[in-house]
Protein backbone atom coordinates (compact mmCIF):
# COMPACT_ATOMS: atom_id res chain seq x y z
CA UNK A 1 0.00 0.00 0.00
CA UNK A 2 1.31 3.47 -0.86
CA UNK A 3 0.21 6.93 0.19
CA UNK A 4 0.64 10.02 -2.03
CA UNK A 5 -0.34 13.60 -1.33
CA UNK A 6 -1.40 16.38 -3.68
CA UNK A 7 -2.73 19.78 -2.59
CA UNK A 8 -3.24 18.57 0.94
CA UNK A 9 -5.21 15.55 -0.31
CA UNK A 10 -4.18 12.04 0.47
CA UNK A 11 -4.79 9.07 -1.77
CA UNK A 12 -4.52 5.56 -0.50
CA UNK A 13 -3.78 2.85 -3.04
CA UNK A 14 -4.21 -0.73 -2.02
CA UNK A 15 -1.36 -3.01 -2.75
CA UNK A 16 -1.60 -6.56 -3.92
CA UNK A 17 -1.37 -8.02 -0.42
CA UNK A 18 -3.90 -5.73 1.31
CA UNK A 19 -7.66 -6.37 1.94
CA UNK A 20 -10.53 -3.89 2.24
CA UNK A 21 -13.24 -4.35 4.98
CA UNK A 22 -16.03 -6.66 3.75
CA UNK A 23 -19.60 -5.25 3.60
CA UNK A 24 -22.86 -7.37 3.88
CA UNK A 25 -23.33 -11.12 4.44
CA UNK A 26 -22.52 -14.15 2.42
CA UNK A 27 -25.26 -16.34 0.98
CA UNK A 28 -24.47 -19.08 3.48
CA UNK A 29 -24.87 -16.69 6.42
CA UNK A 30 -28.23 -15.51 5.06
CA UNK A 31 -29.43 -19.10 4.68
CA UNK A 32 -28.41 -19.94 8.24
CA UNK A 33 -30.21 -16.83 9.53
CA UNK A 34 -33.37 -17.75 7.60
CA UNK A 35 -33.32 -21.30 8.96
CA UNK A 36 -32.92 -20.03 12.53
CA UNK A 37 -35.74 -17.52 11.99
CA UNK A 38 -38.02 -20.23 10.61
CA UNK A 39 -37.28 -22.47 13.60
CA UNK A 40 -38.04 -19.61 15.98
CA UNK A 41 -41.30 -18.70 14.23
CA UNK A 42 -42.37 -22.38 14.22
CA UNK A 43 -41.79 -22.62 17.96
CA UNK A 44 -43.67 -19.36 18.59
CA UNK A 45 -46.63 -20.36 16.43
CA UNK A 46 -46.73 -23.81 18.02
CA UNK A 47 -46.89 -22.28 21.48
CA UNK A 48 -49.54 -19.78 20.38
CA UNK A 49 -51.84 -22.40 18.87
CA UNK A 50 -51.37 -24.66 21.91
CA UNK A 51 -52.57 -21.82 24.14
CA UNK A 52 -55.51 -21.10 21.82
CA UNK A 53 -56.57 -24.77 21.78
CA UNK A 54 -56.27 -24.98 25.56
CA UNK A 55 -58.51 -21.92 25.90
CA UNK A 56 -61.04 -23.39 23.47
CA UNK A 57 -61.13 -26.68 25.39
CA UNK A 58 -61.58 -24.81 28.67
CA UNK A 59 -64.40 -22.74 27.16
CA UNK A 60 -66.12 -25.88 25.84
CA UNK A 61 -65.80 -27.52 29.25
CA UNK A 62 -67.35 -24.49 30.96
CA UNK A 63 -70.19 -24.41 28.42
CA UNK A 64 -70.83 -28.14 28.85
CA UNK A 65 -71.05 -27.73 32.63
CA UNK A 66 -73.37 -24.75 32.27
CA UNK A 67 -75.66 -26.78 30.00
CA UNK A 68 -75.47 -29.70 32.40
CA UNK A 69 -76.50 -27.60 35.39
CA UNK A 70 -79.46 -26.08 33.55
CA UNK A 71 -80.57 -29.48 32.20
CA UNK A 72 -80.33 -31.25 35.56
CA UNK A 73 -82.26 -28.47 37.28
CA UNK A 74 -85.01 -28.69 34.66
CA UNK A 75 -85.17 -32.50 34.79
CA UNK A 76 -85.28 -32.52 38.58
CA UNK A 77 -88.28 -30.19 38.63
CA UNK A 78 -90.12 -31.92 35.79
CA UNK A 79 -89.70 -35.41 37.26
CA UNK A 80 -90.72 -34.22 40.71
CA UNK A 81 -93.88 -32.70 39.18
CA UNK A 82 -94.69 -35.63 36.86
CA UNK A 83 -98.36 -36.62 36.62
CA UNK A 84 -100.03 -40.01 36.17
CA UNK A 85 -103.59 -41.23 36.35
CA UNK A 86 -104.58 -44.71 35.29
CA UNK A 87 -107.93 -43.39 34.08
CA UNK A 88 -106.33 -40.82 31.75
CA UNK A 89 -103.89 -42.23 29.21
CA UNK A 90 -102.69 -38.74 28.35
CA UNK A 91 -100.94 -38.60 31.73
CA UNK A 92 -97.95 -40.90 31.40
CA UNK A 93 -94.32 -41.52 32.29
CA UNK A 94 -92.26 -43.54 29.80
CA UNK A 95 -88.55 -44.43 29.70
CA UNK A 96 -87.37 -46.28 26.60
CA UNK A 97 -84.10 -48.21 26.76
CA UNK A 98 -81.99 -47.62 23.66
CA UNK A 99 -78.48 -48.43 22.46
CA UNK A 100 -77.66 -45.58 20.15
CA UNK A 101 -74.21 -44.48 18.97
CA UNK A 102 -72.59 -47.43 20.75
CA UNK A 103 -73.62 -46.35 24.25
CA UNK A 104 -76.63 -47.05 26.50
CA UNK A 105 -79.19 -44.35 25.82
CA UNK A 106 -82.67 -43.50 27.03
CA UNK A 107 -85.66 -41.68 25.66
CA UNK A 108 -87.74 -39.98 28.34
CA UNK A 109 -91.30 -38.76 27.92
CA UNK A 110 -93.47 -37.56 30.78
CA UNK A 111 -96.45 -35.42 31.61
CA UNK A 112 -95.58 -32.75 34.12
CA UNK A 113 -96.90 -29.67 35.89
CA UNK A 114 -95.34 -26.40 34.78
CA UNK A 115 -95.76 -22.79 35.92
CA UNK A 116 -98.41 -20.85 34.02
CA UNK A 117 -97.72 -17.34 32.77
CA UNK A 118 -99.79 -14.46 34.05
CA UNK A 119 -103.12 -13.55 32.41
CA UNK A 120 -101.55 -10.38 31.03
CA UNK A 121 -98.71 -12.30 29.39
CA UNK A 122 -101.15 -14.82 27.94
CA UNK A 123 -103.36 -12.04 26.53
CA UNK A 124 -100.35 -10.33 24.98
CA UNK A 125 -99.15 -13.56 23.38
CA UNK A 126 -102.65 -14.62 22.31
CA UNK A 127 -102.13 -18.14 23.67
CA UNK A 128 -103.58 -20.31 26.43
CA UNK A 129 -101.87 -22.60 28.89
CA UNK A 130 -103.18 -25.36 31.12
CA UNK A 131 -100.05 -25.81 33.24
CA UNK A 132 -99.80 -29.46 32.16
CA UNK A 133 -97.24 -30.25 29.48
CA UNK A 134 -95.90 -33.32 27.73
CA UNK A 135 -92.09 -33.22 27.62
CA UNK A 136 -89.76 -35.53 25.70
CA UNK A 137 -85.95 -35.93 25.82
CA UNK A 138 -83.89 -37.96 23.36
CA UNK A 139 -80.45 -38.03 21.78
CA UNK A 140 -80.36 -37.14 18.10
CA UNK A 141 -77.61 -36.56 15.56
CA UNK A 142 -77.40 -33.08 14.07
CA UNK A 143 -74.59 -31.74 11.89
CA UNK A 144 -72.56 -34.88 12.70
CA UNK A 145 -72.84 -34.12 16.42
CA UNK A 146 -74.84 -35.86 19.13
CA UNK A 147 -77.15 -33.51 21.03
CA UNK A 148 -79.83 -33.92 23.68
CA UNK A 149 -83.06 -32.67 22.13
CA UNK A 150 -86.07 -31.56 24.15
CA UNK A 151 -89.58 -30.82 23.03
CA UNK A 152 -92.70 -29.87 24.95
CA UNK A 153 -96.29 -29.01 24.26
CA UNK A 154 -99.35 -28.13 26.27
CA UNK A 155 -101.52 -31.16 26.87
CA UNK A 156 -104.77 -29.31 26.11
CA UNK A 157 -103.93 -26.26 23.98
CA UNK A 158 -101.10 -27.26 21.64
CA UNK A 159 -102.63 -29.09 18.69
CA UNK A 160 -99.59 -29.14 16.43
CA UNK A 161 -96.62 -31.40 16.99
CA UNK A 162 -93.85 -29.64 18.87
CA UNK A 163 -90.44 -29.24 17.27
CA UNK A 164 -87.42 -30.44 19.25
CA UNK A 165 -84.71 -27.98 20.18
CA UNK A 166 -81.18 -28.62 21.50
CA UNK A 167 -81.11 -28.82 25.29
CA UNK A 168 -77.46 -29.94 25.49
CA UNK A 169 -74.99 -29.70 22.62
CA UNK A 170 -72.05 -31.19 24.56
CA UNK A 171 -73.09 -34.74 25.42
CA UNK A 172 -72.20 -38.33 24.57
CA UNK A 173 -74.66 -40.36 26.69
CA UNK A 174 -78.07 -39.81 28.31
CA UNK A 175 -79.29 -42.61 30.58
CA UNK A 176 -82.48 -42.68 32.67
CA UNK A 177 -83.02 -45.38 35.31
CA UNK A 178 -86.07 -45.94 37.49
CA UNK A 179 -86.26 -47.45 40.97
CA UNK A 180 -89.34 -49.57 41.57
CA UNK A 181 -88.76 -50.09 45.30
CA UNK A 182 -86.44 -53.09 45.00
CA UNK A 183 -84.21 -52.59 41.96
CA UNK A 184 -83.13 -50.13 39.27
CA UNK A 185 -84.54 -50.70 35.77
CA UNK A 186 -83.77 -49.02 32.45
CA UNK A 187 -87.31 -48.95 31.07
CA UNK A 188 -90.63 -47.81 32.45
CA UNK A 189 -94.14 -47.37 31.11
CA UNK A 190 -97.03 -46.33 33.33
CA UNK A 191 -99.36 -48.14 30.92
CA UNK A 192 -97.66 -51.38 32.07
CA UNK A 193 -96.33 -50.53 35.54
CA UNK A 194 -99.55 -48.71 36.51
CA UNK A 195 -97.61 -46.31 38.73
CA UNK A 196 -94.82 -43.76 38.76
CA UNK A 197 -91.33 -44.89 39.78
CA UNK A 198 -90.32 -44.19 43.35
CA UNK A 199 -87.04 -42.61 42.27
CA UNK A 200 -85.46 -41.59 38.96
CA UNK A 201 -81.74 -41.34 38.24
CA UNK A 202 -80.48 -39.45 35.21
CA UNK A 203 -76.85 -39.92 34.15
CA UNK A 204 -75.11 -37.77 31.56
CA UNK A 205 -71.70 -38.23 29.99
CA UNK A 206 -69.69 -35.77 27.92
CA UNK A 207 -66.10 -35.20 26.86
CA UNK A 208 -63.99 -32.73 28.80
CA UNK A 209 -60.36 -32.10 27.81
CA UNK A 210 -60.24 -35.42 26.01
CA UNK A 211 -61.66 -37.38 28.96
CA UNK A 212 -65.19 -38.74 29.45
CA UNK A 213 -66.81 -37.34 32.60
CA UNK A 214 -70.05 -38.55 34.14
CA UNK A 215 -72.64 -36.83 36.33
CA UNK A 216 -75.91 -38.04 37.82
CA UNK A 217 -78.95 -36.48 39.44
CA UNK A 218 -81.77 -38.05 41.47
CA UNK A 219 -85.38 -36.94 41.56
CA UNK A 220 -88.51 -38.46 43.07
CA UNK A 221 -92.04 -37.90 41.72
CA UNK A 222 -93.90 -36.00 44.42
CA UNK A 223 -97.35 -35.65 42.88
CA UNK A 224 -99.49 -38.60 43.94
CA UNK A 225 -101.02 -40.46 41.02
CA UNK A 226 -103.87 -42.91 40.97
Amino acid sequence: MCVTSSNNRFTVAAGAGSRLPRAGFTLLELLIALVLLAMLMTALYGSYFSVVKARERAAEGMEARRELGATFDLLRREIASSLYNRNDKRLHFVVEDRDNFGKPTSNLELTTLTPVRSDRELRNSGTSESGIRVVRYELIEKNKKIILARKEQDLFFDFQAAQPYPQMEHISSFLVECYDGSKWVKSWDTALNAKLPKLVRVTVQFDENGNTVEFSVLSAPKVTGS
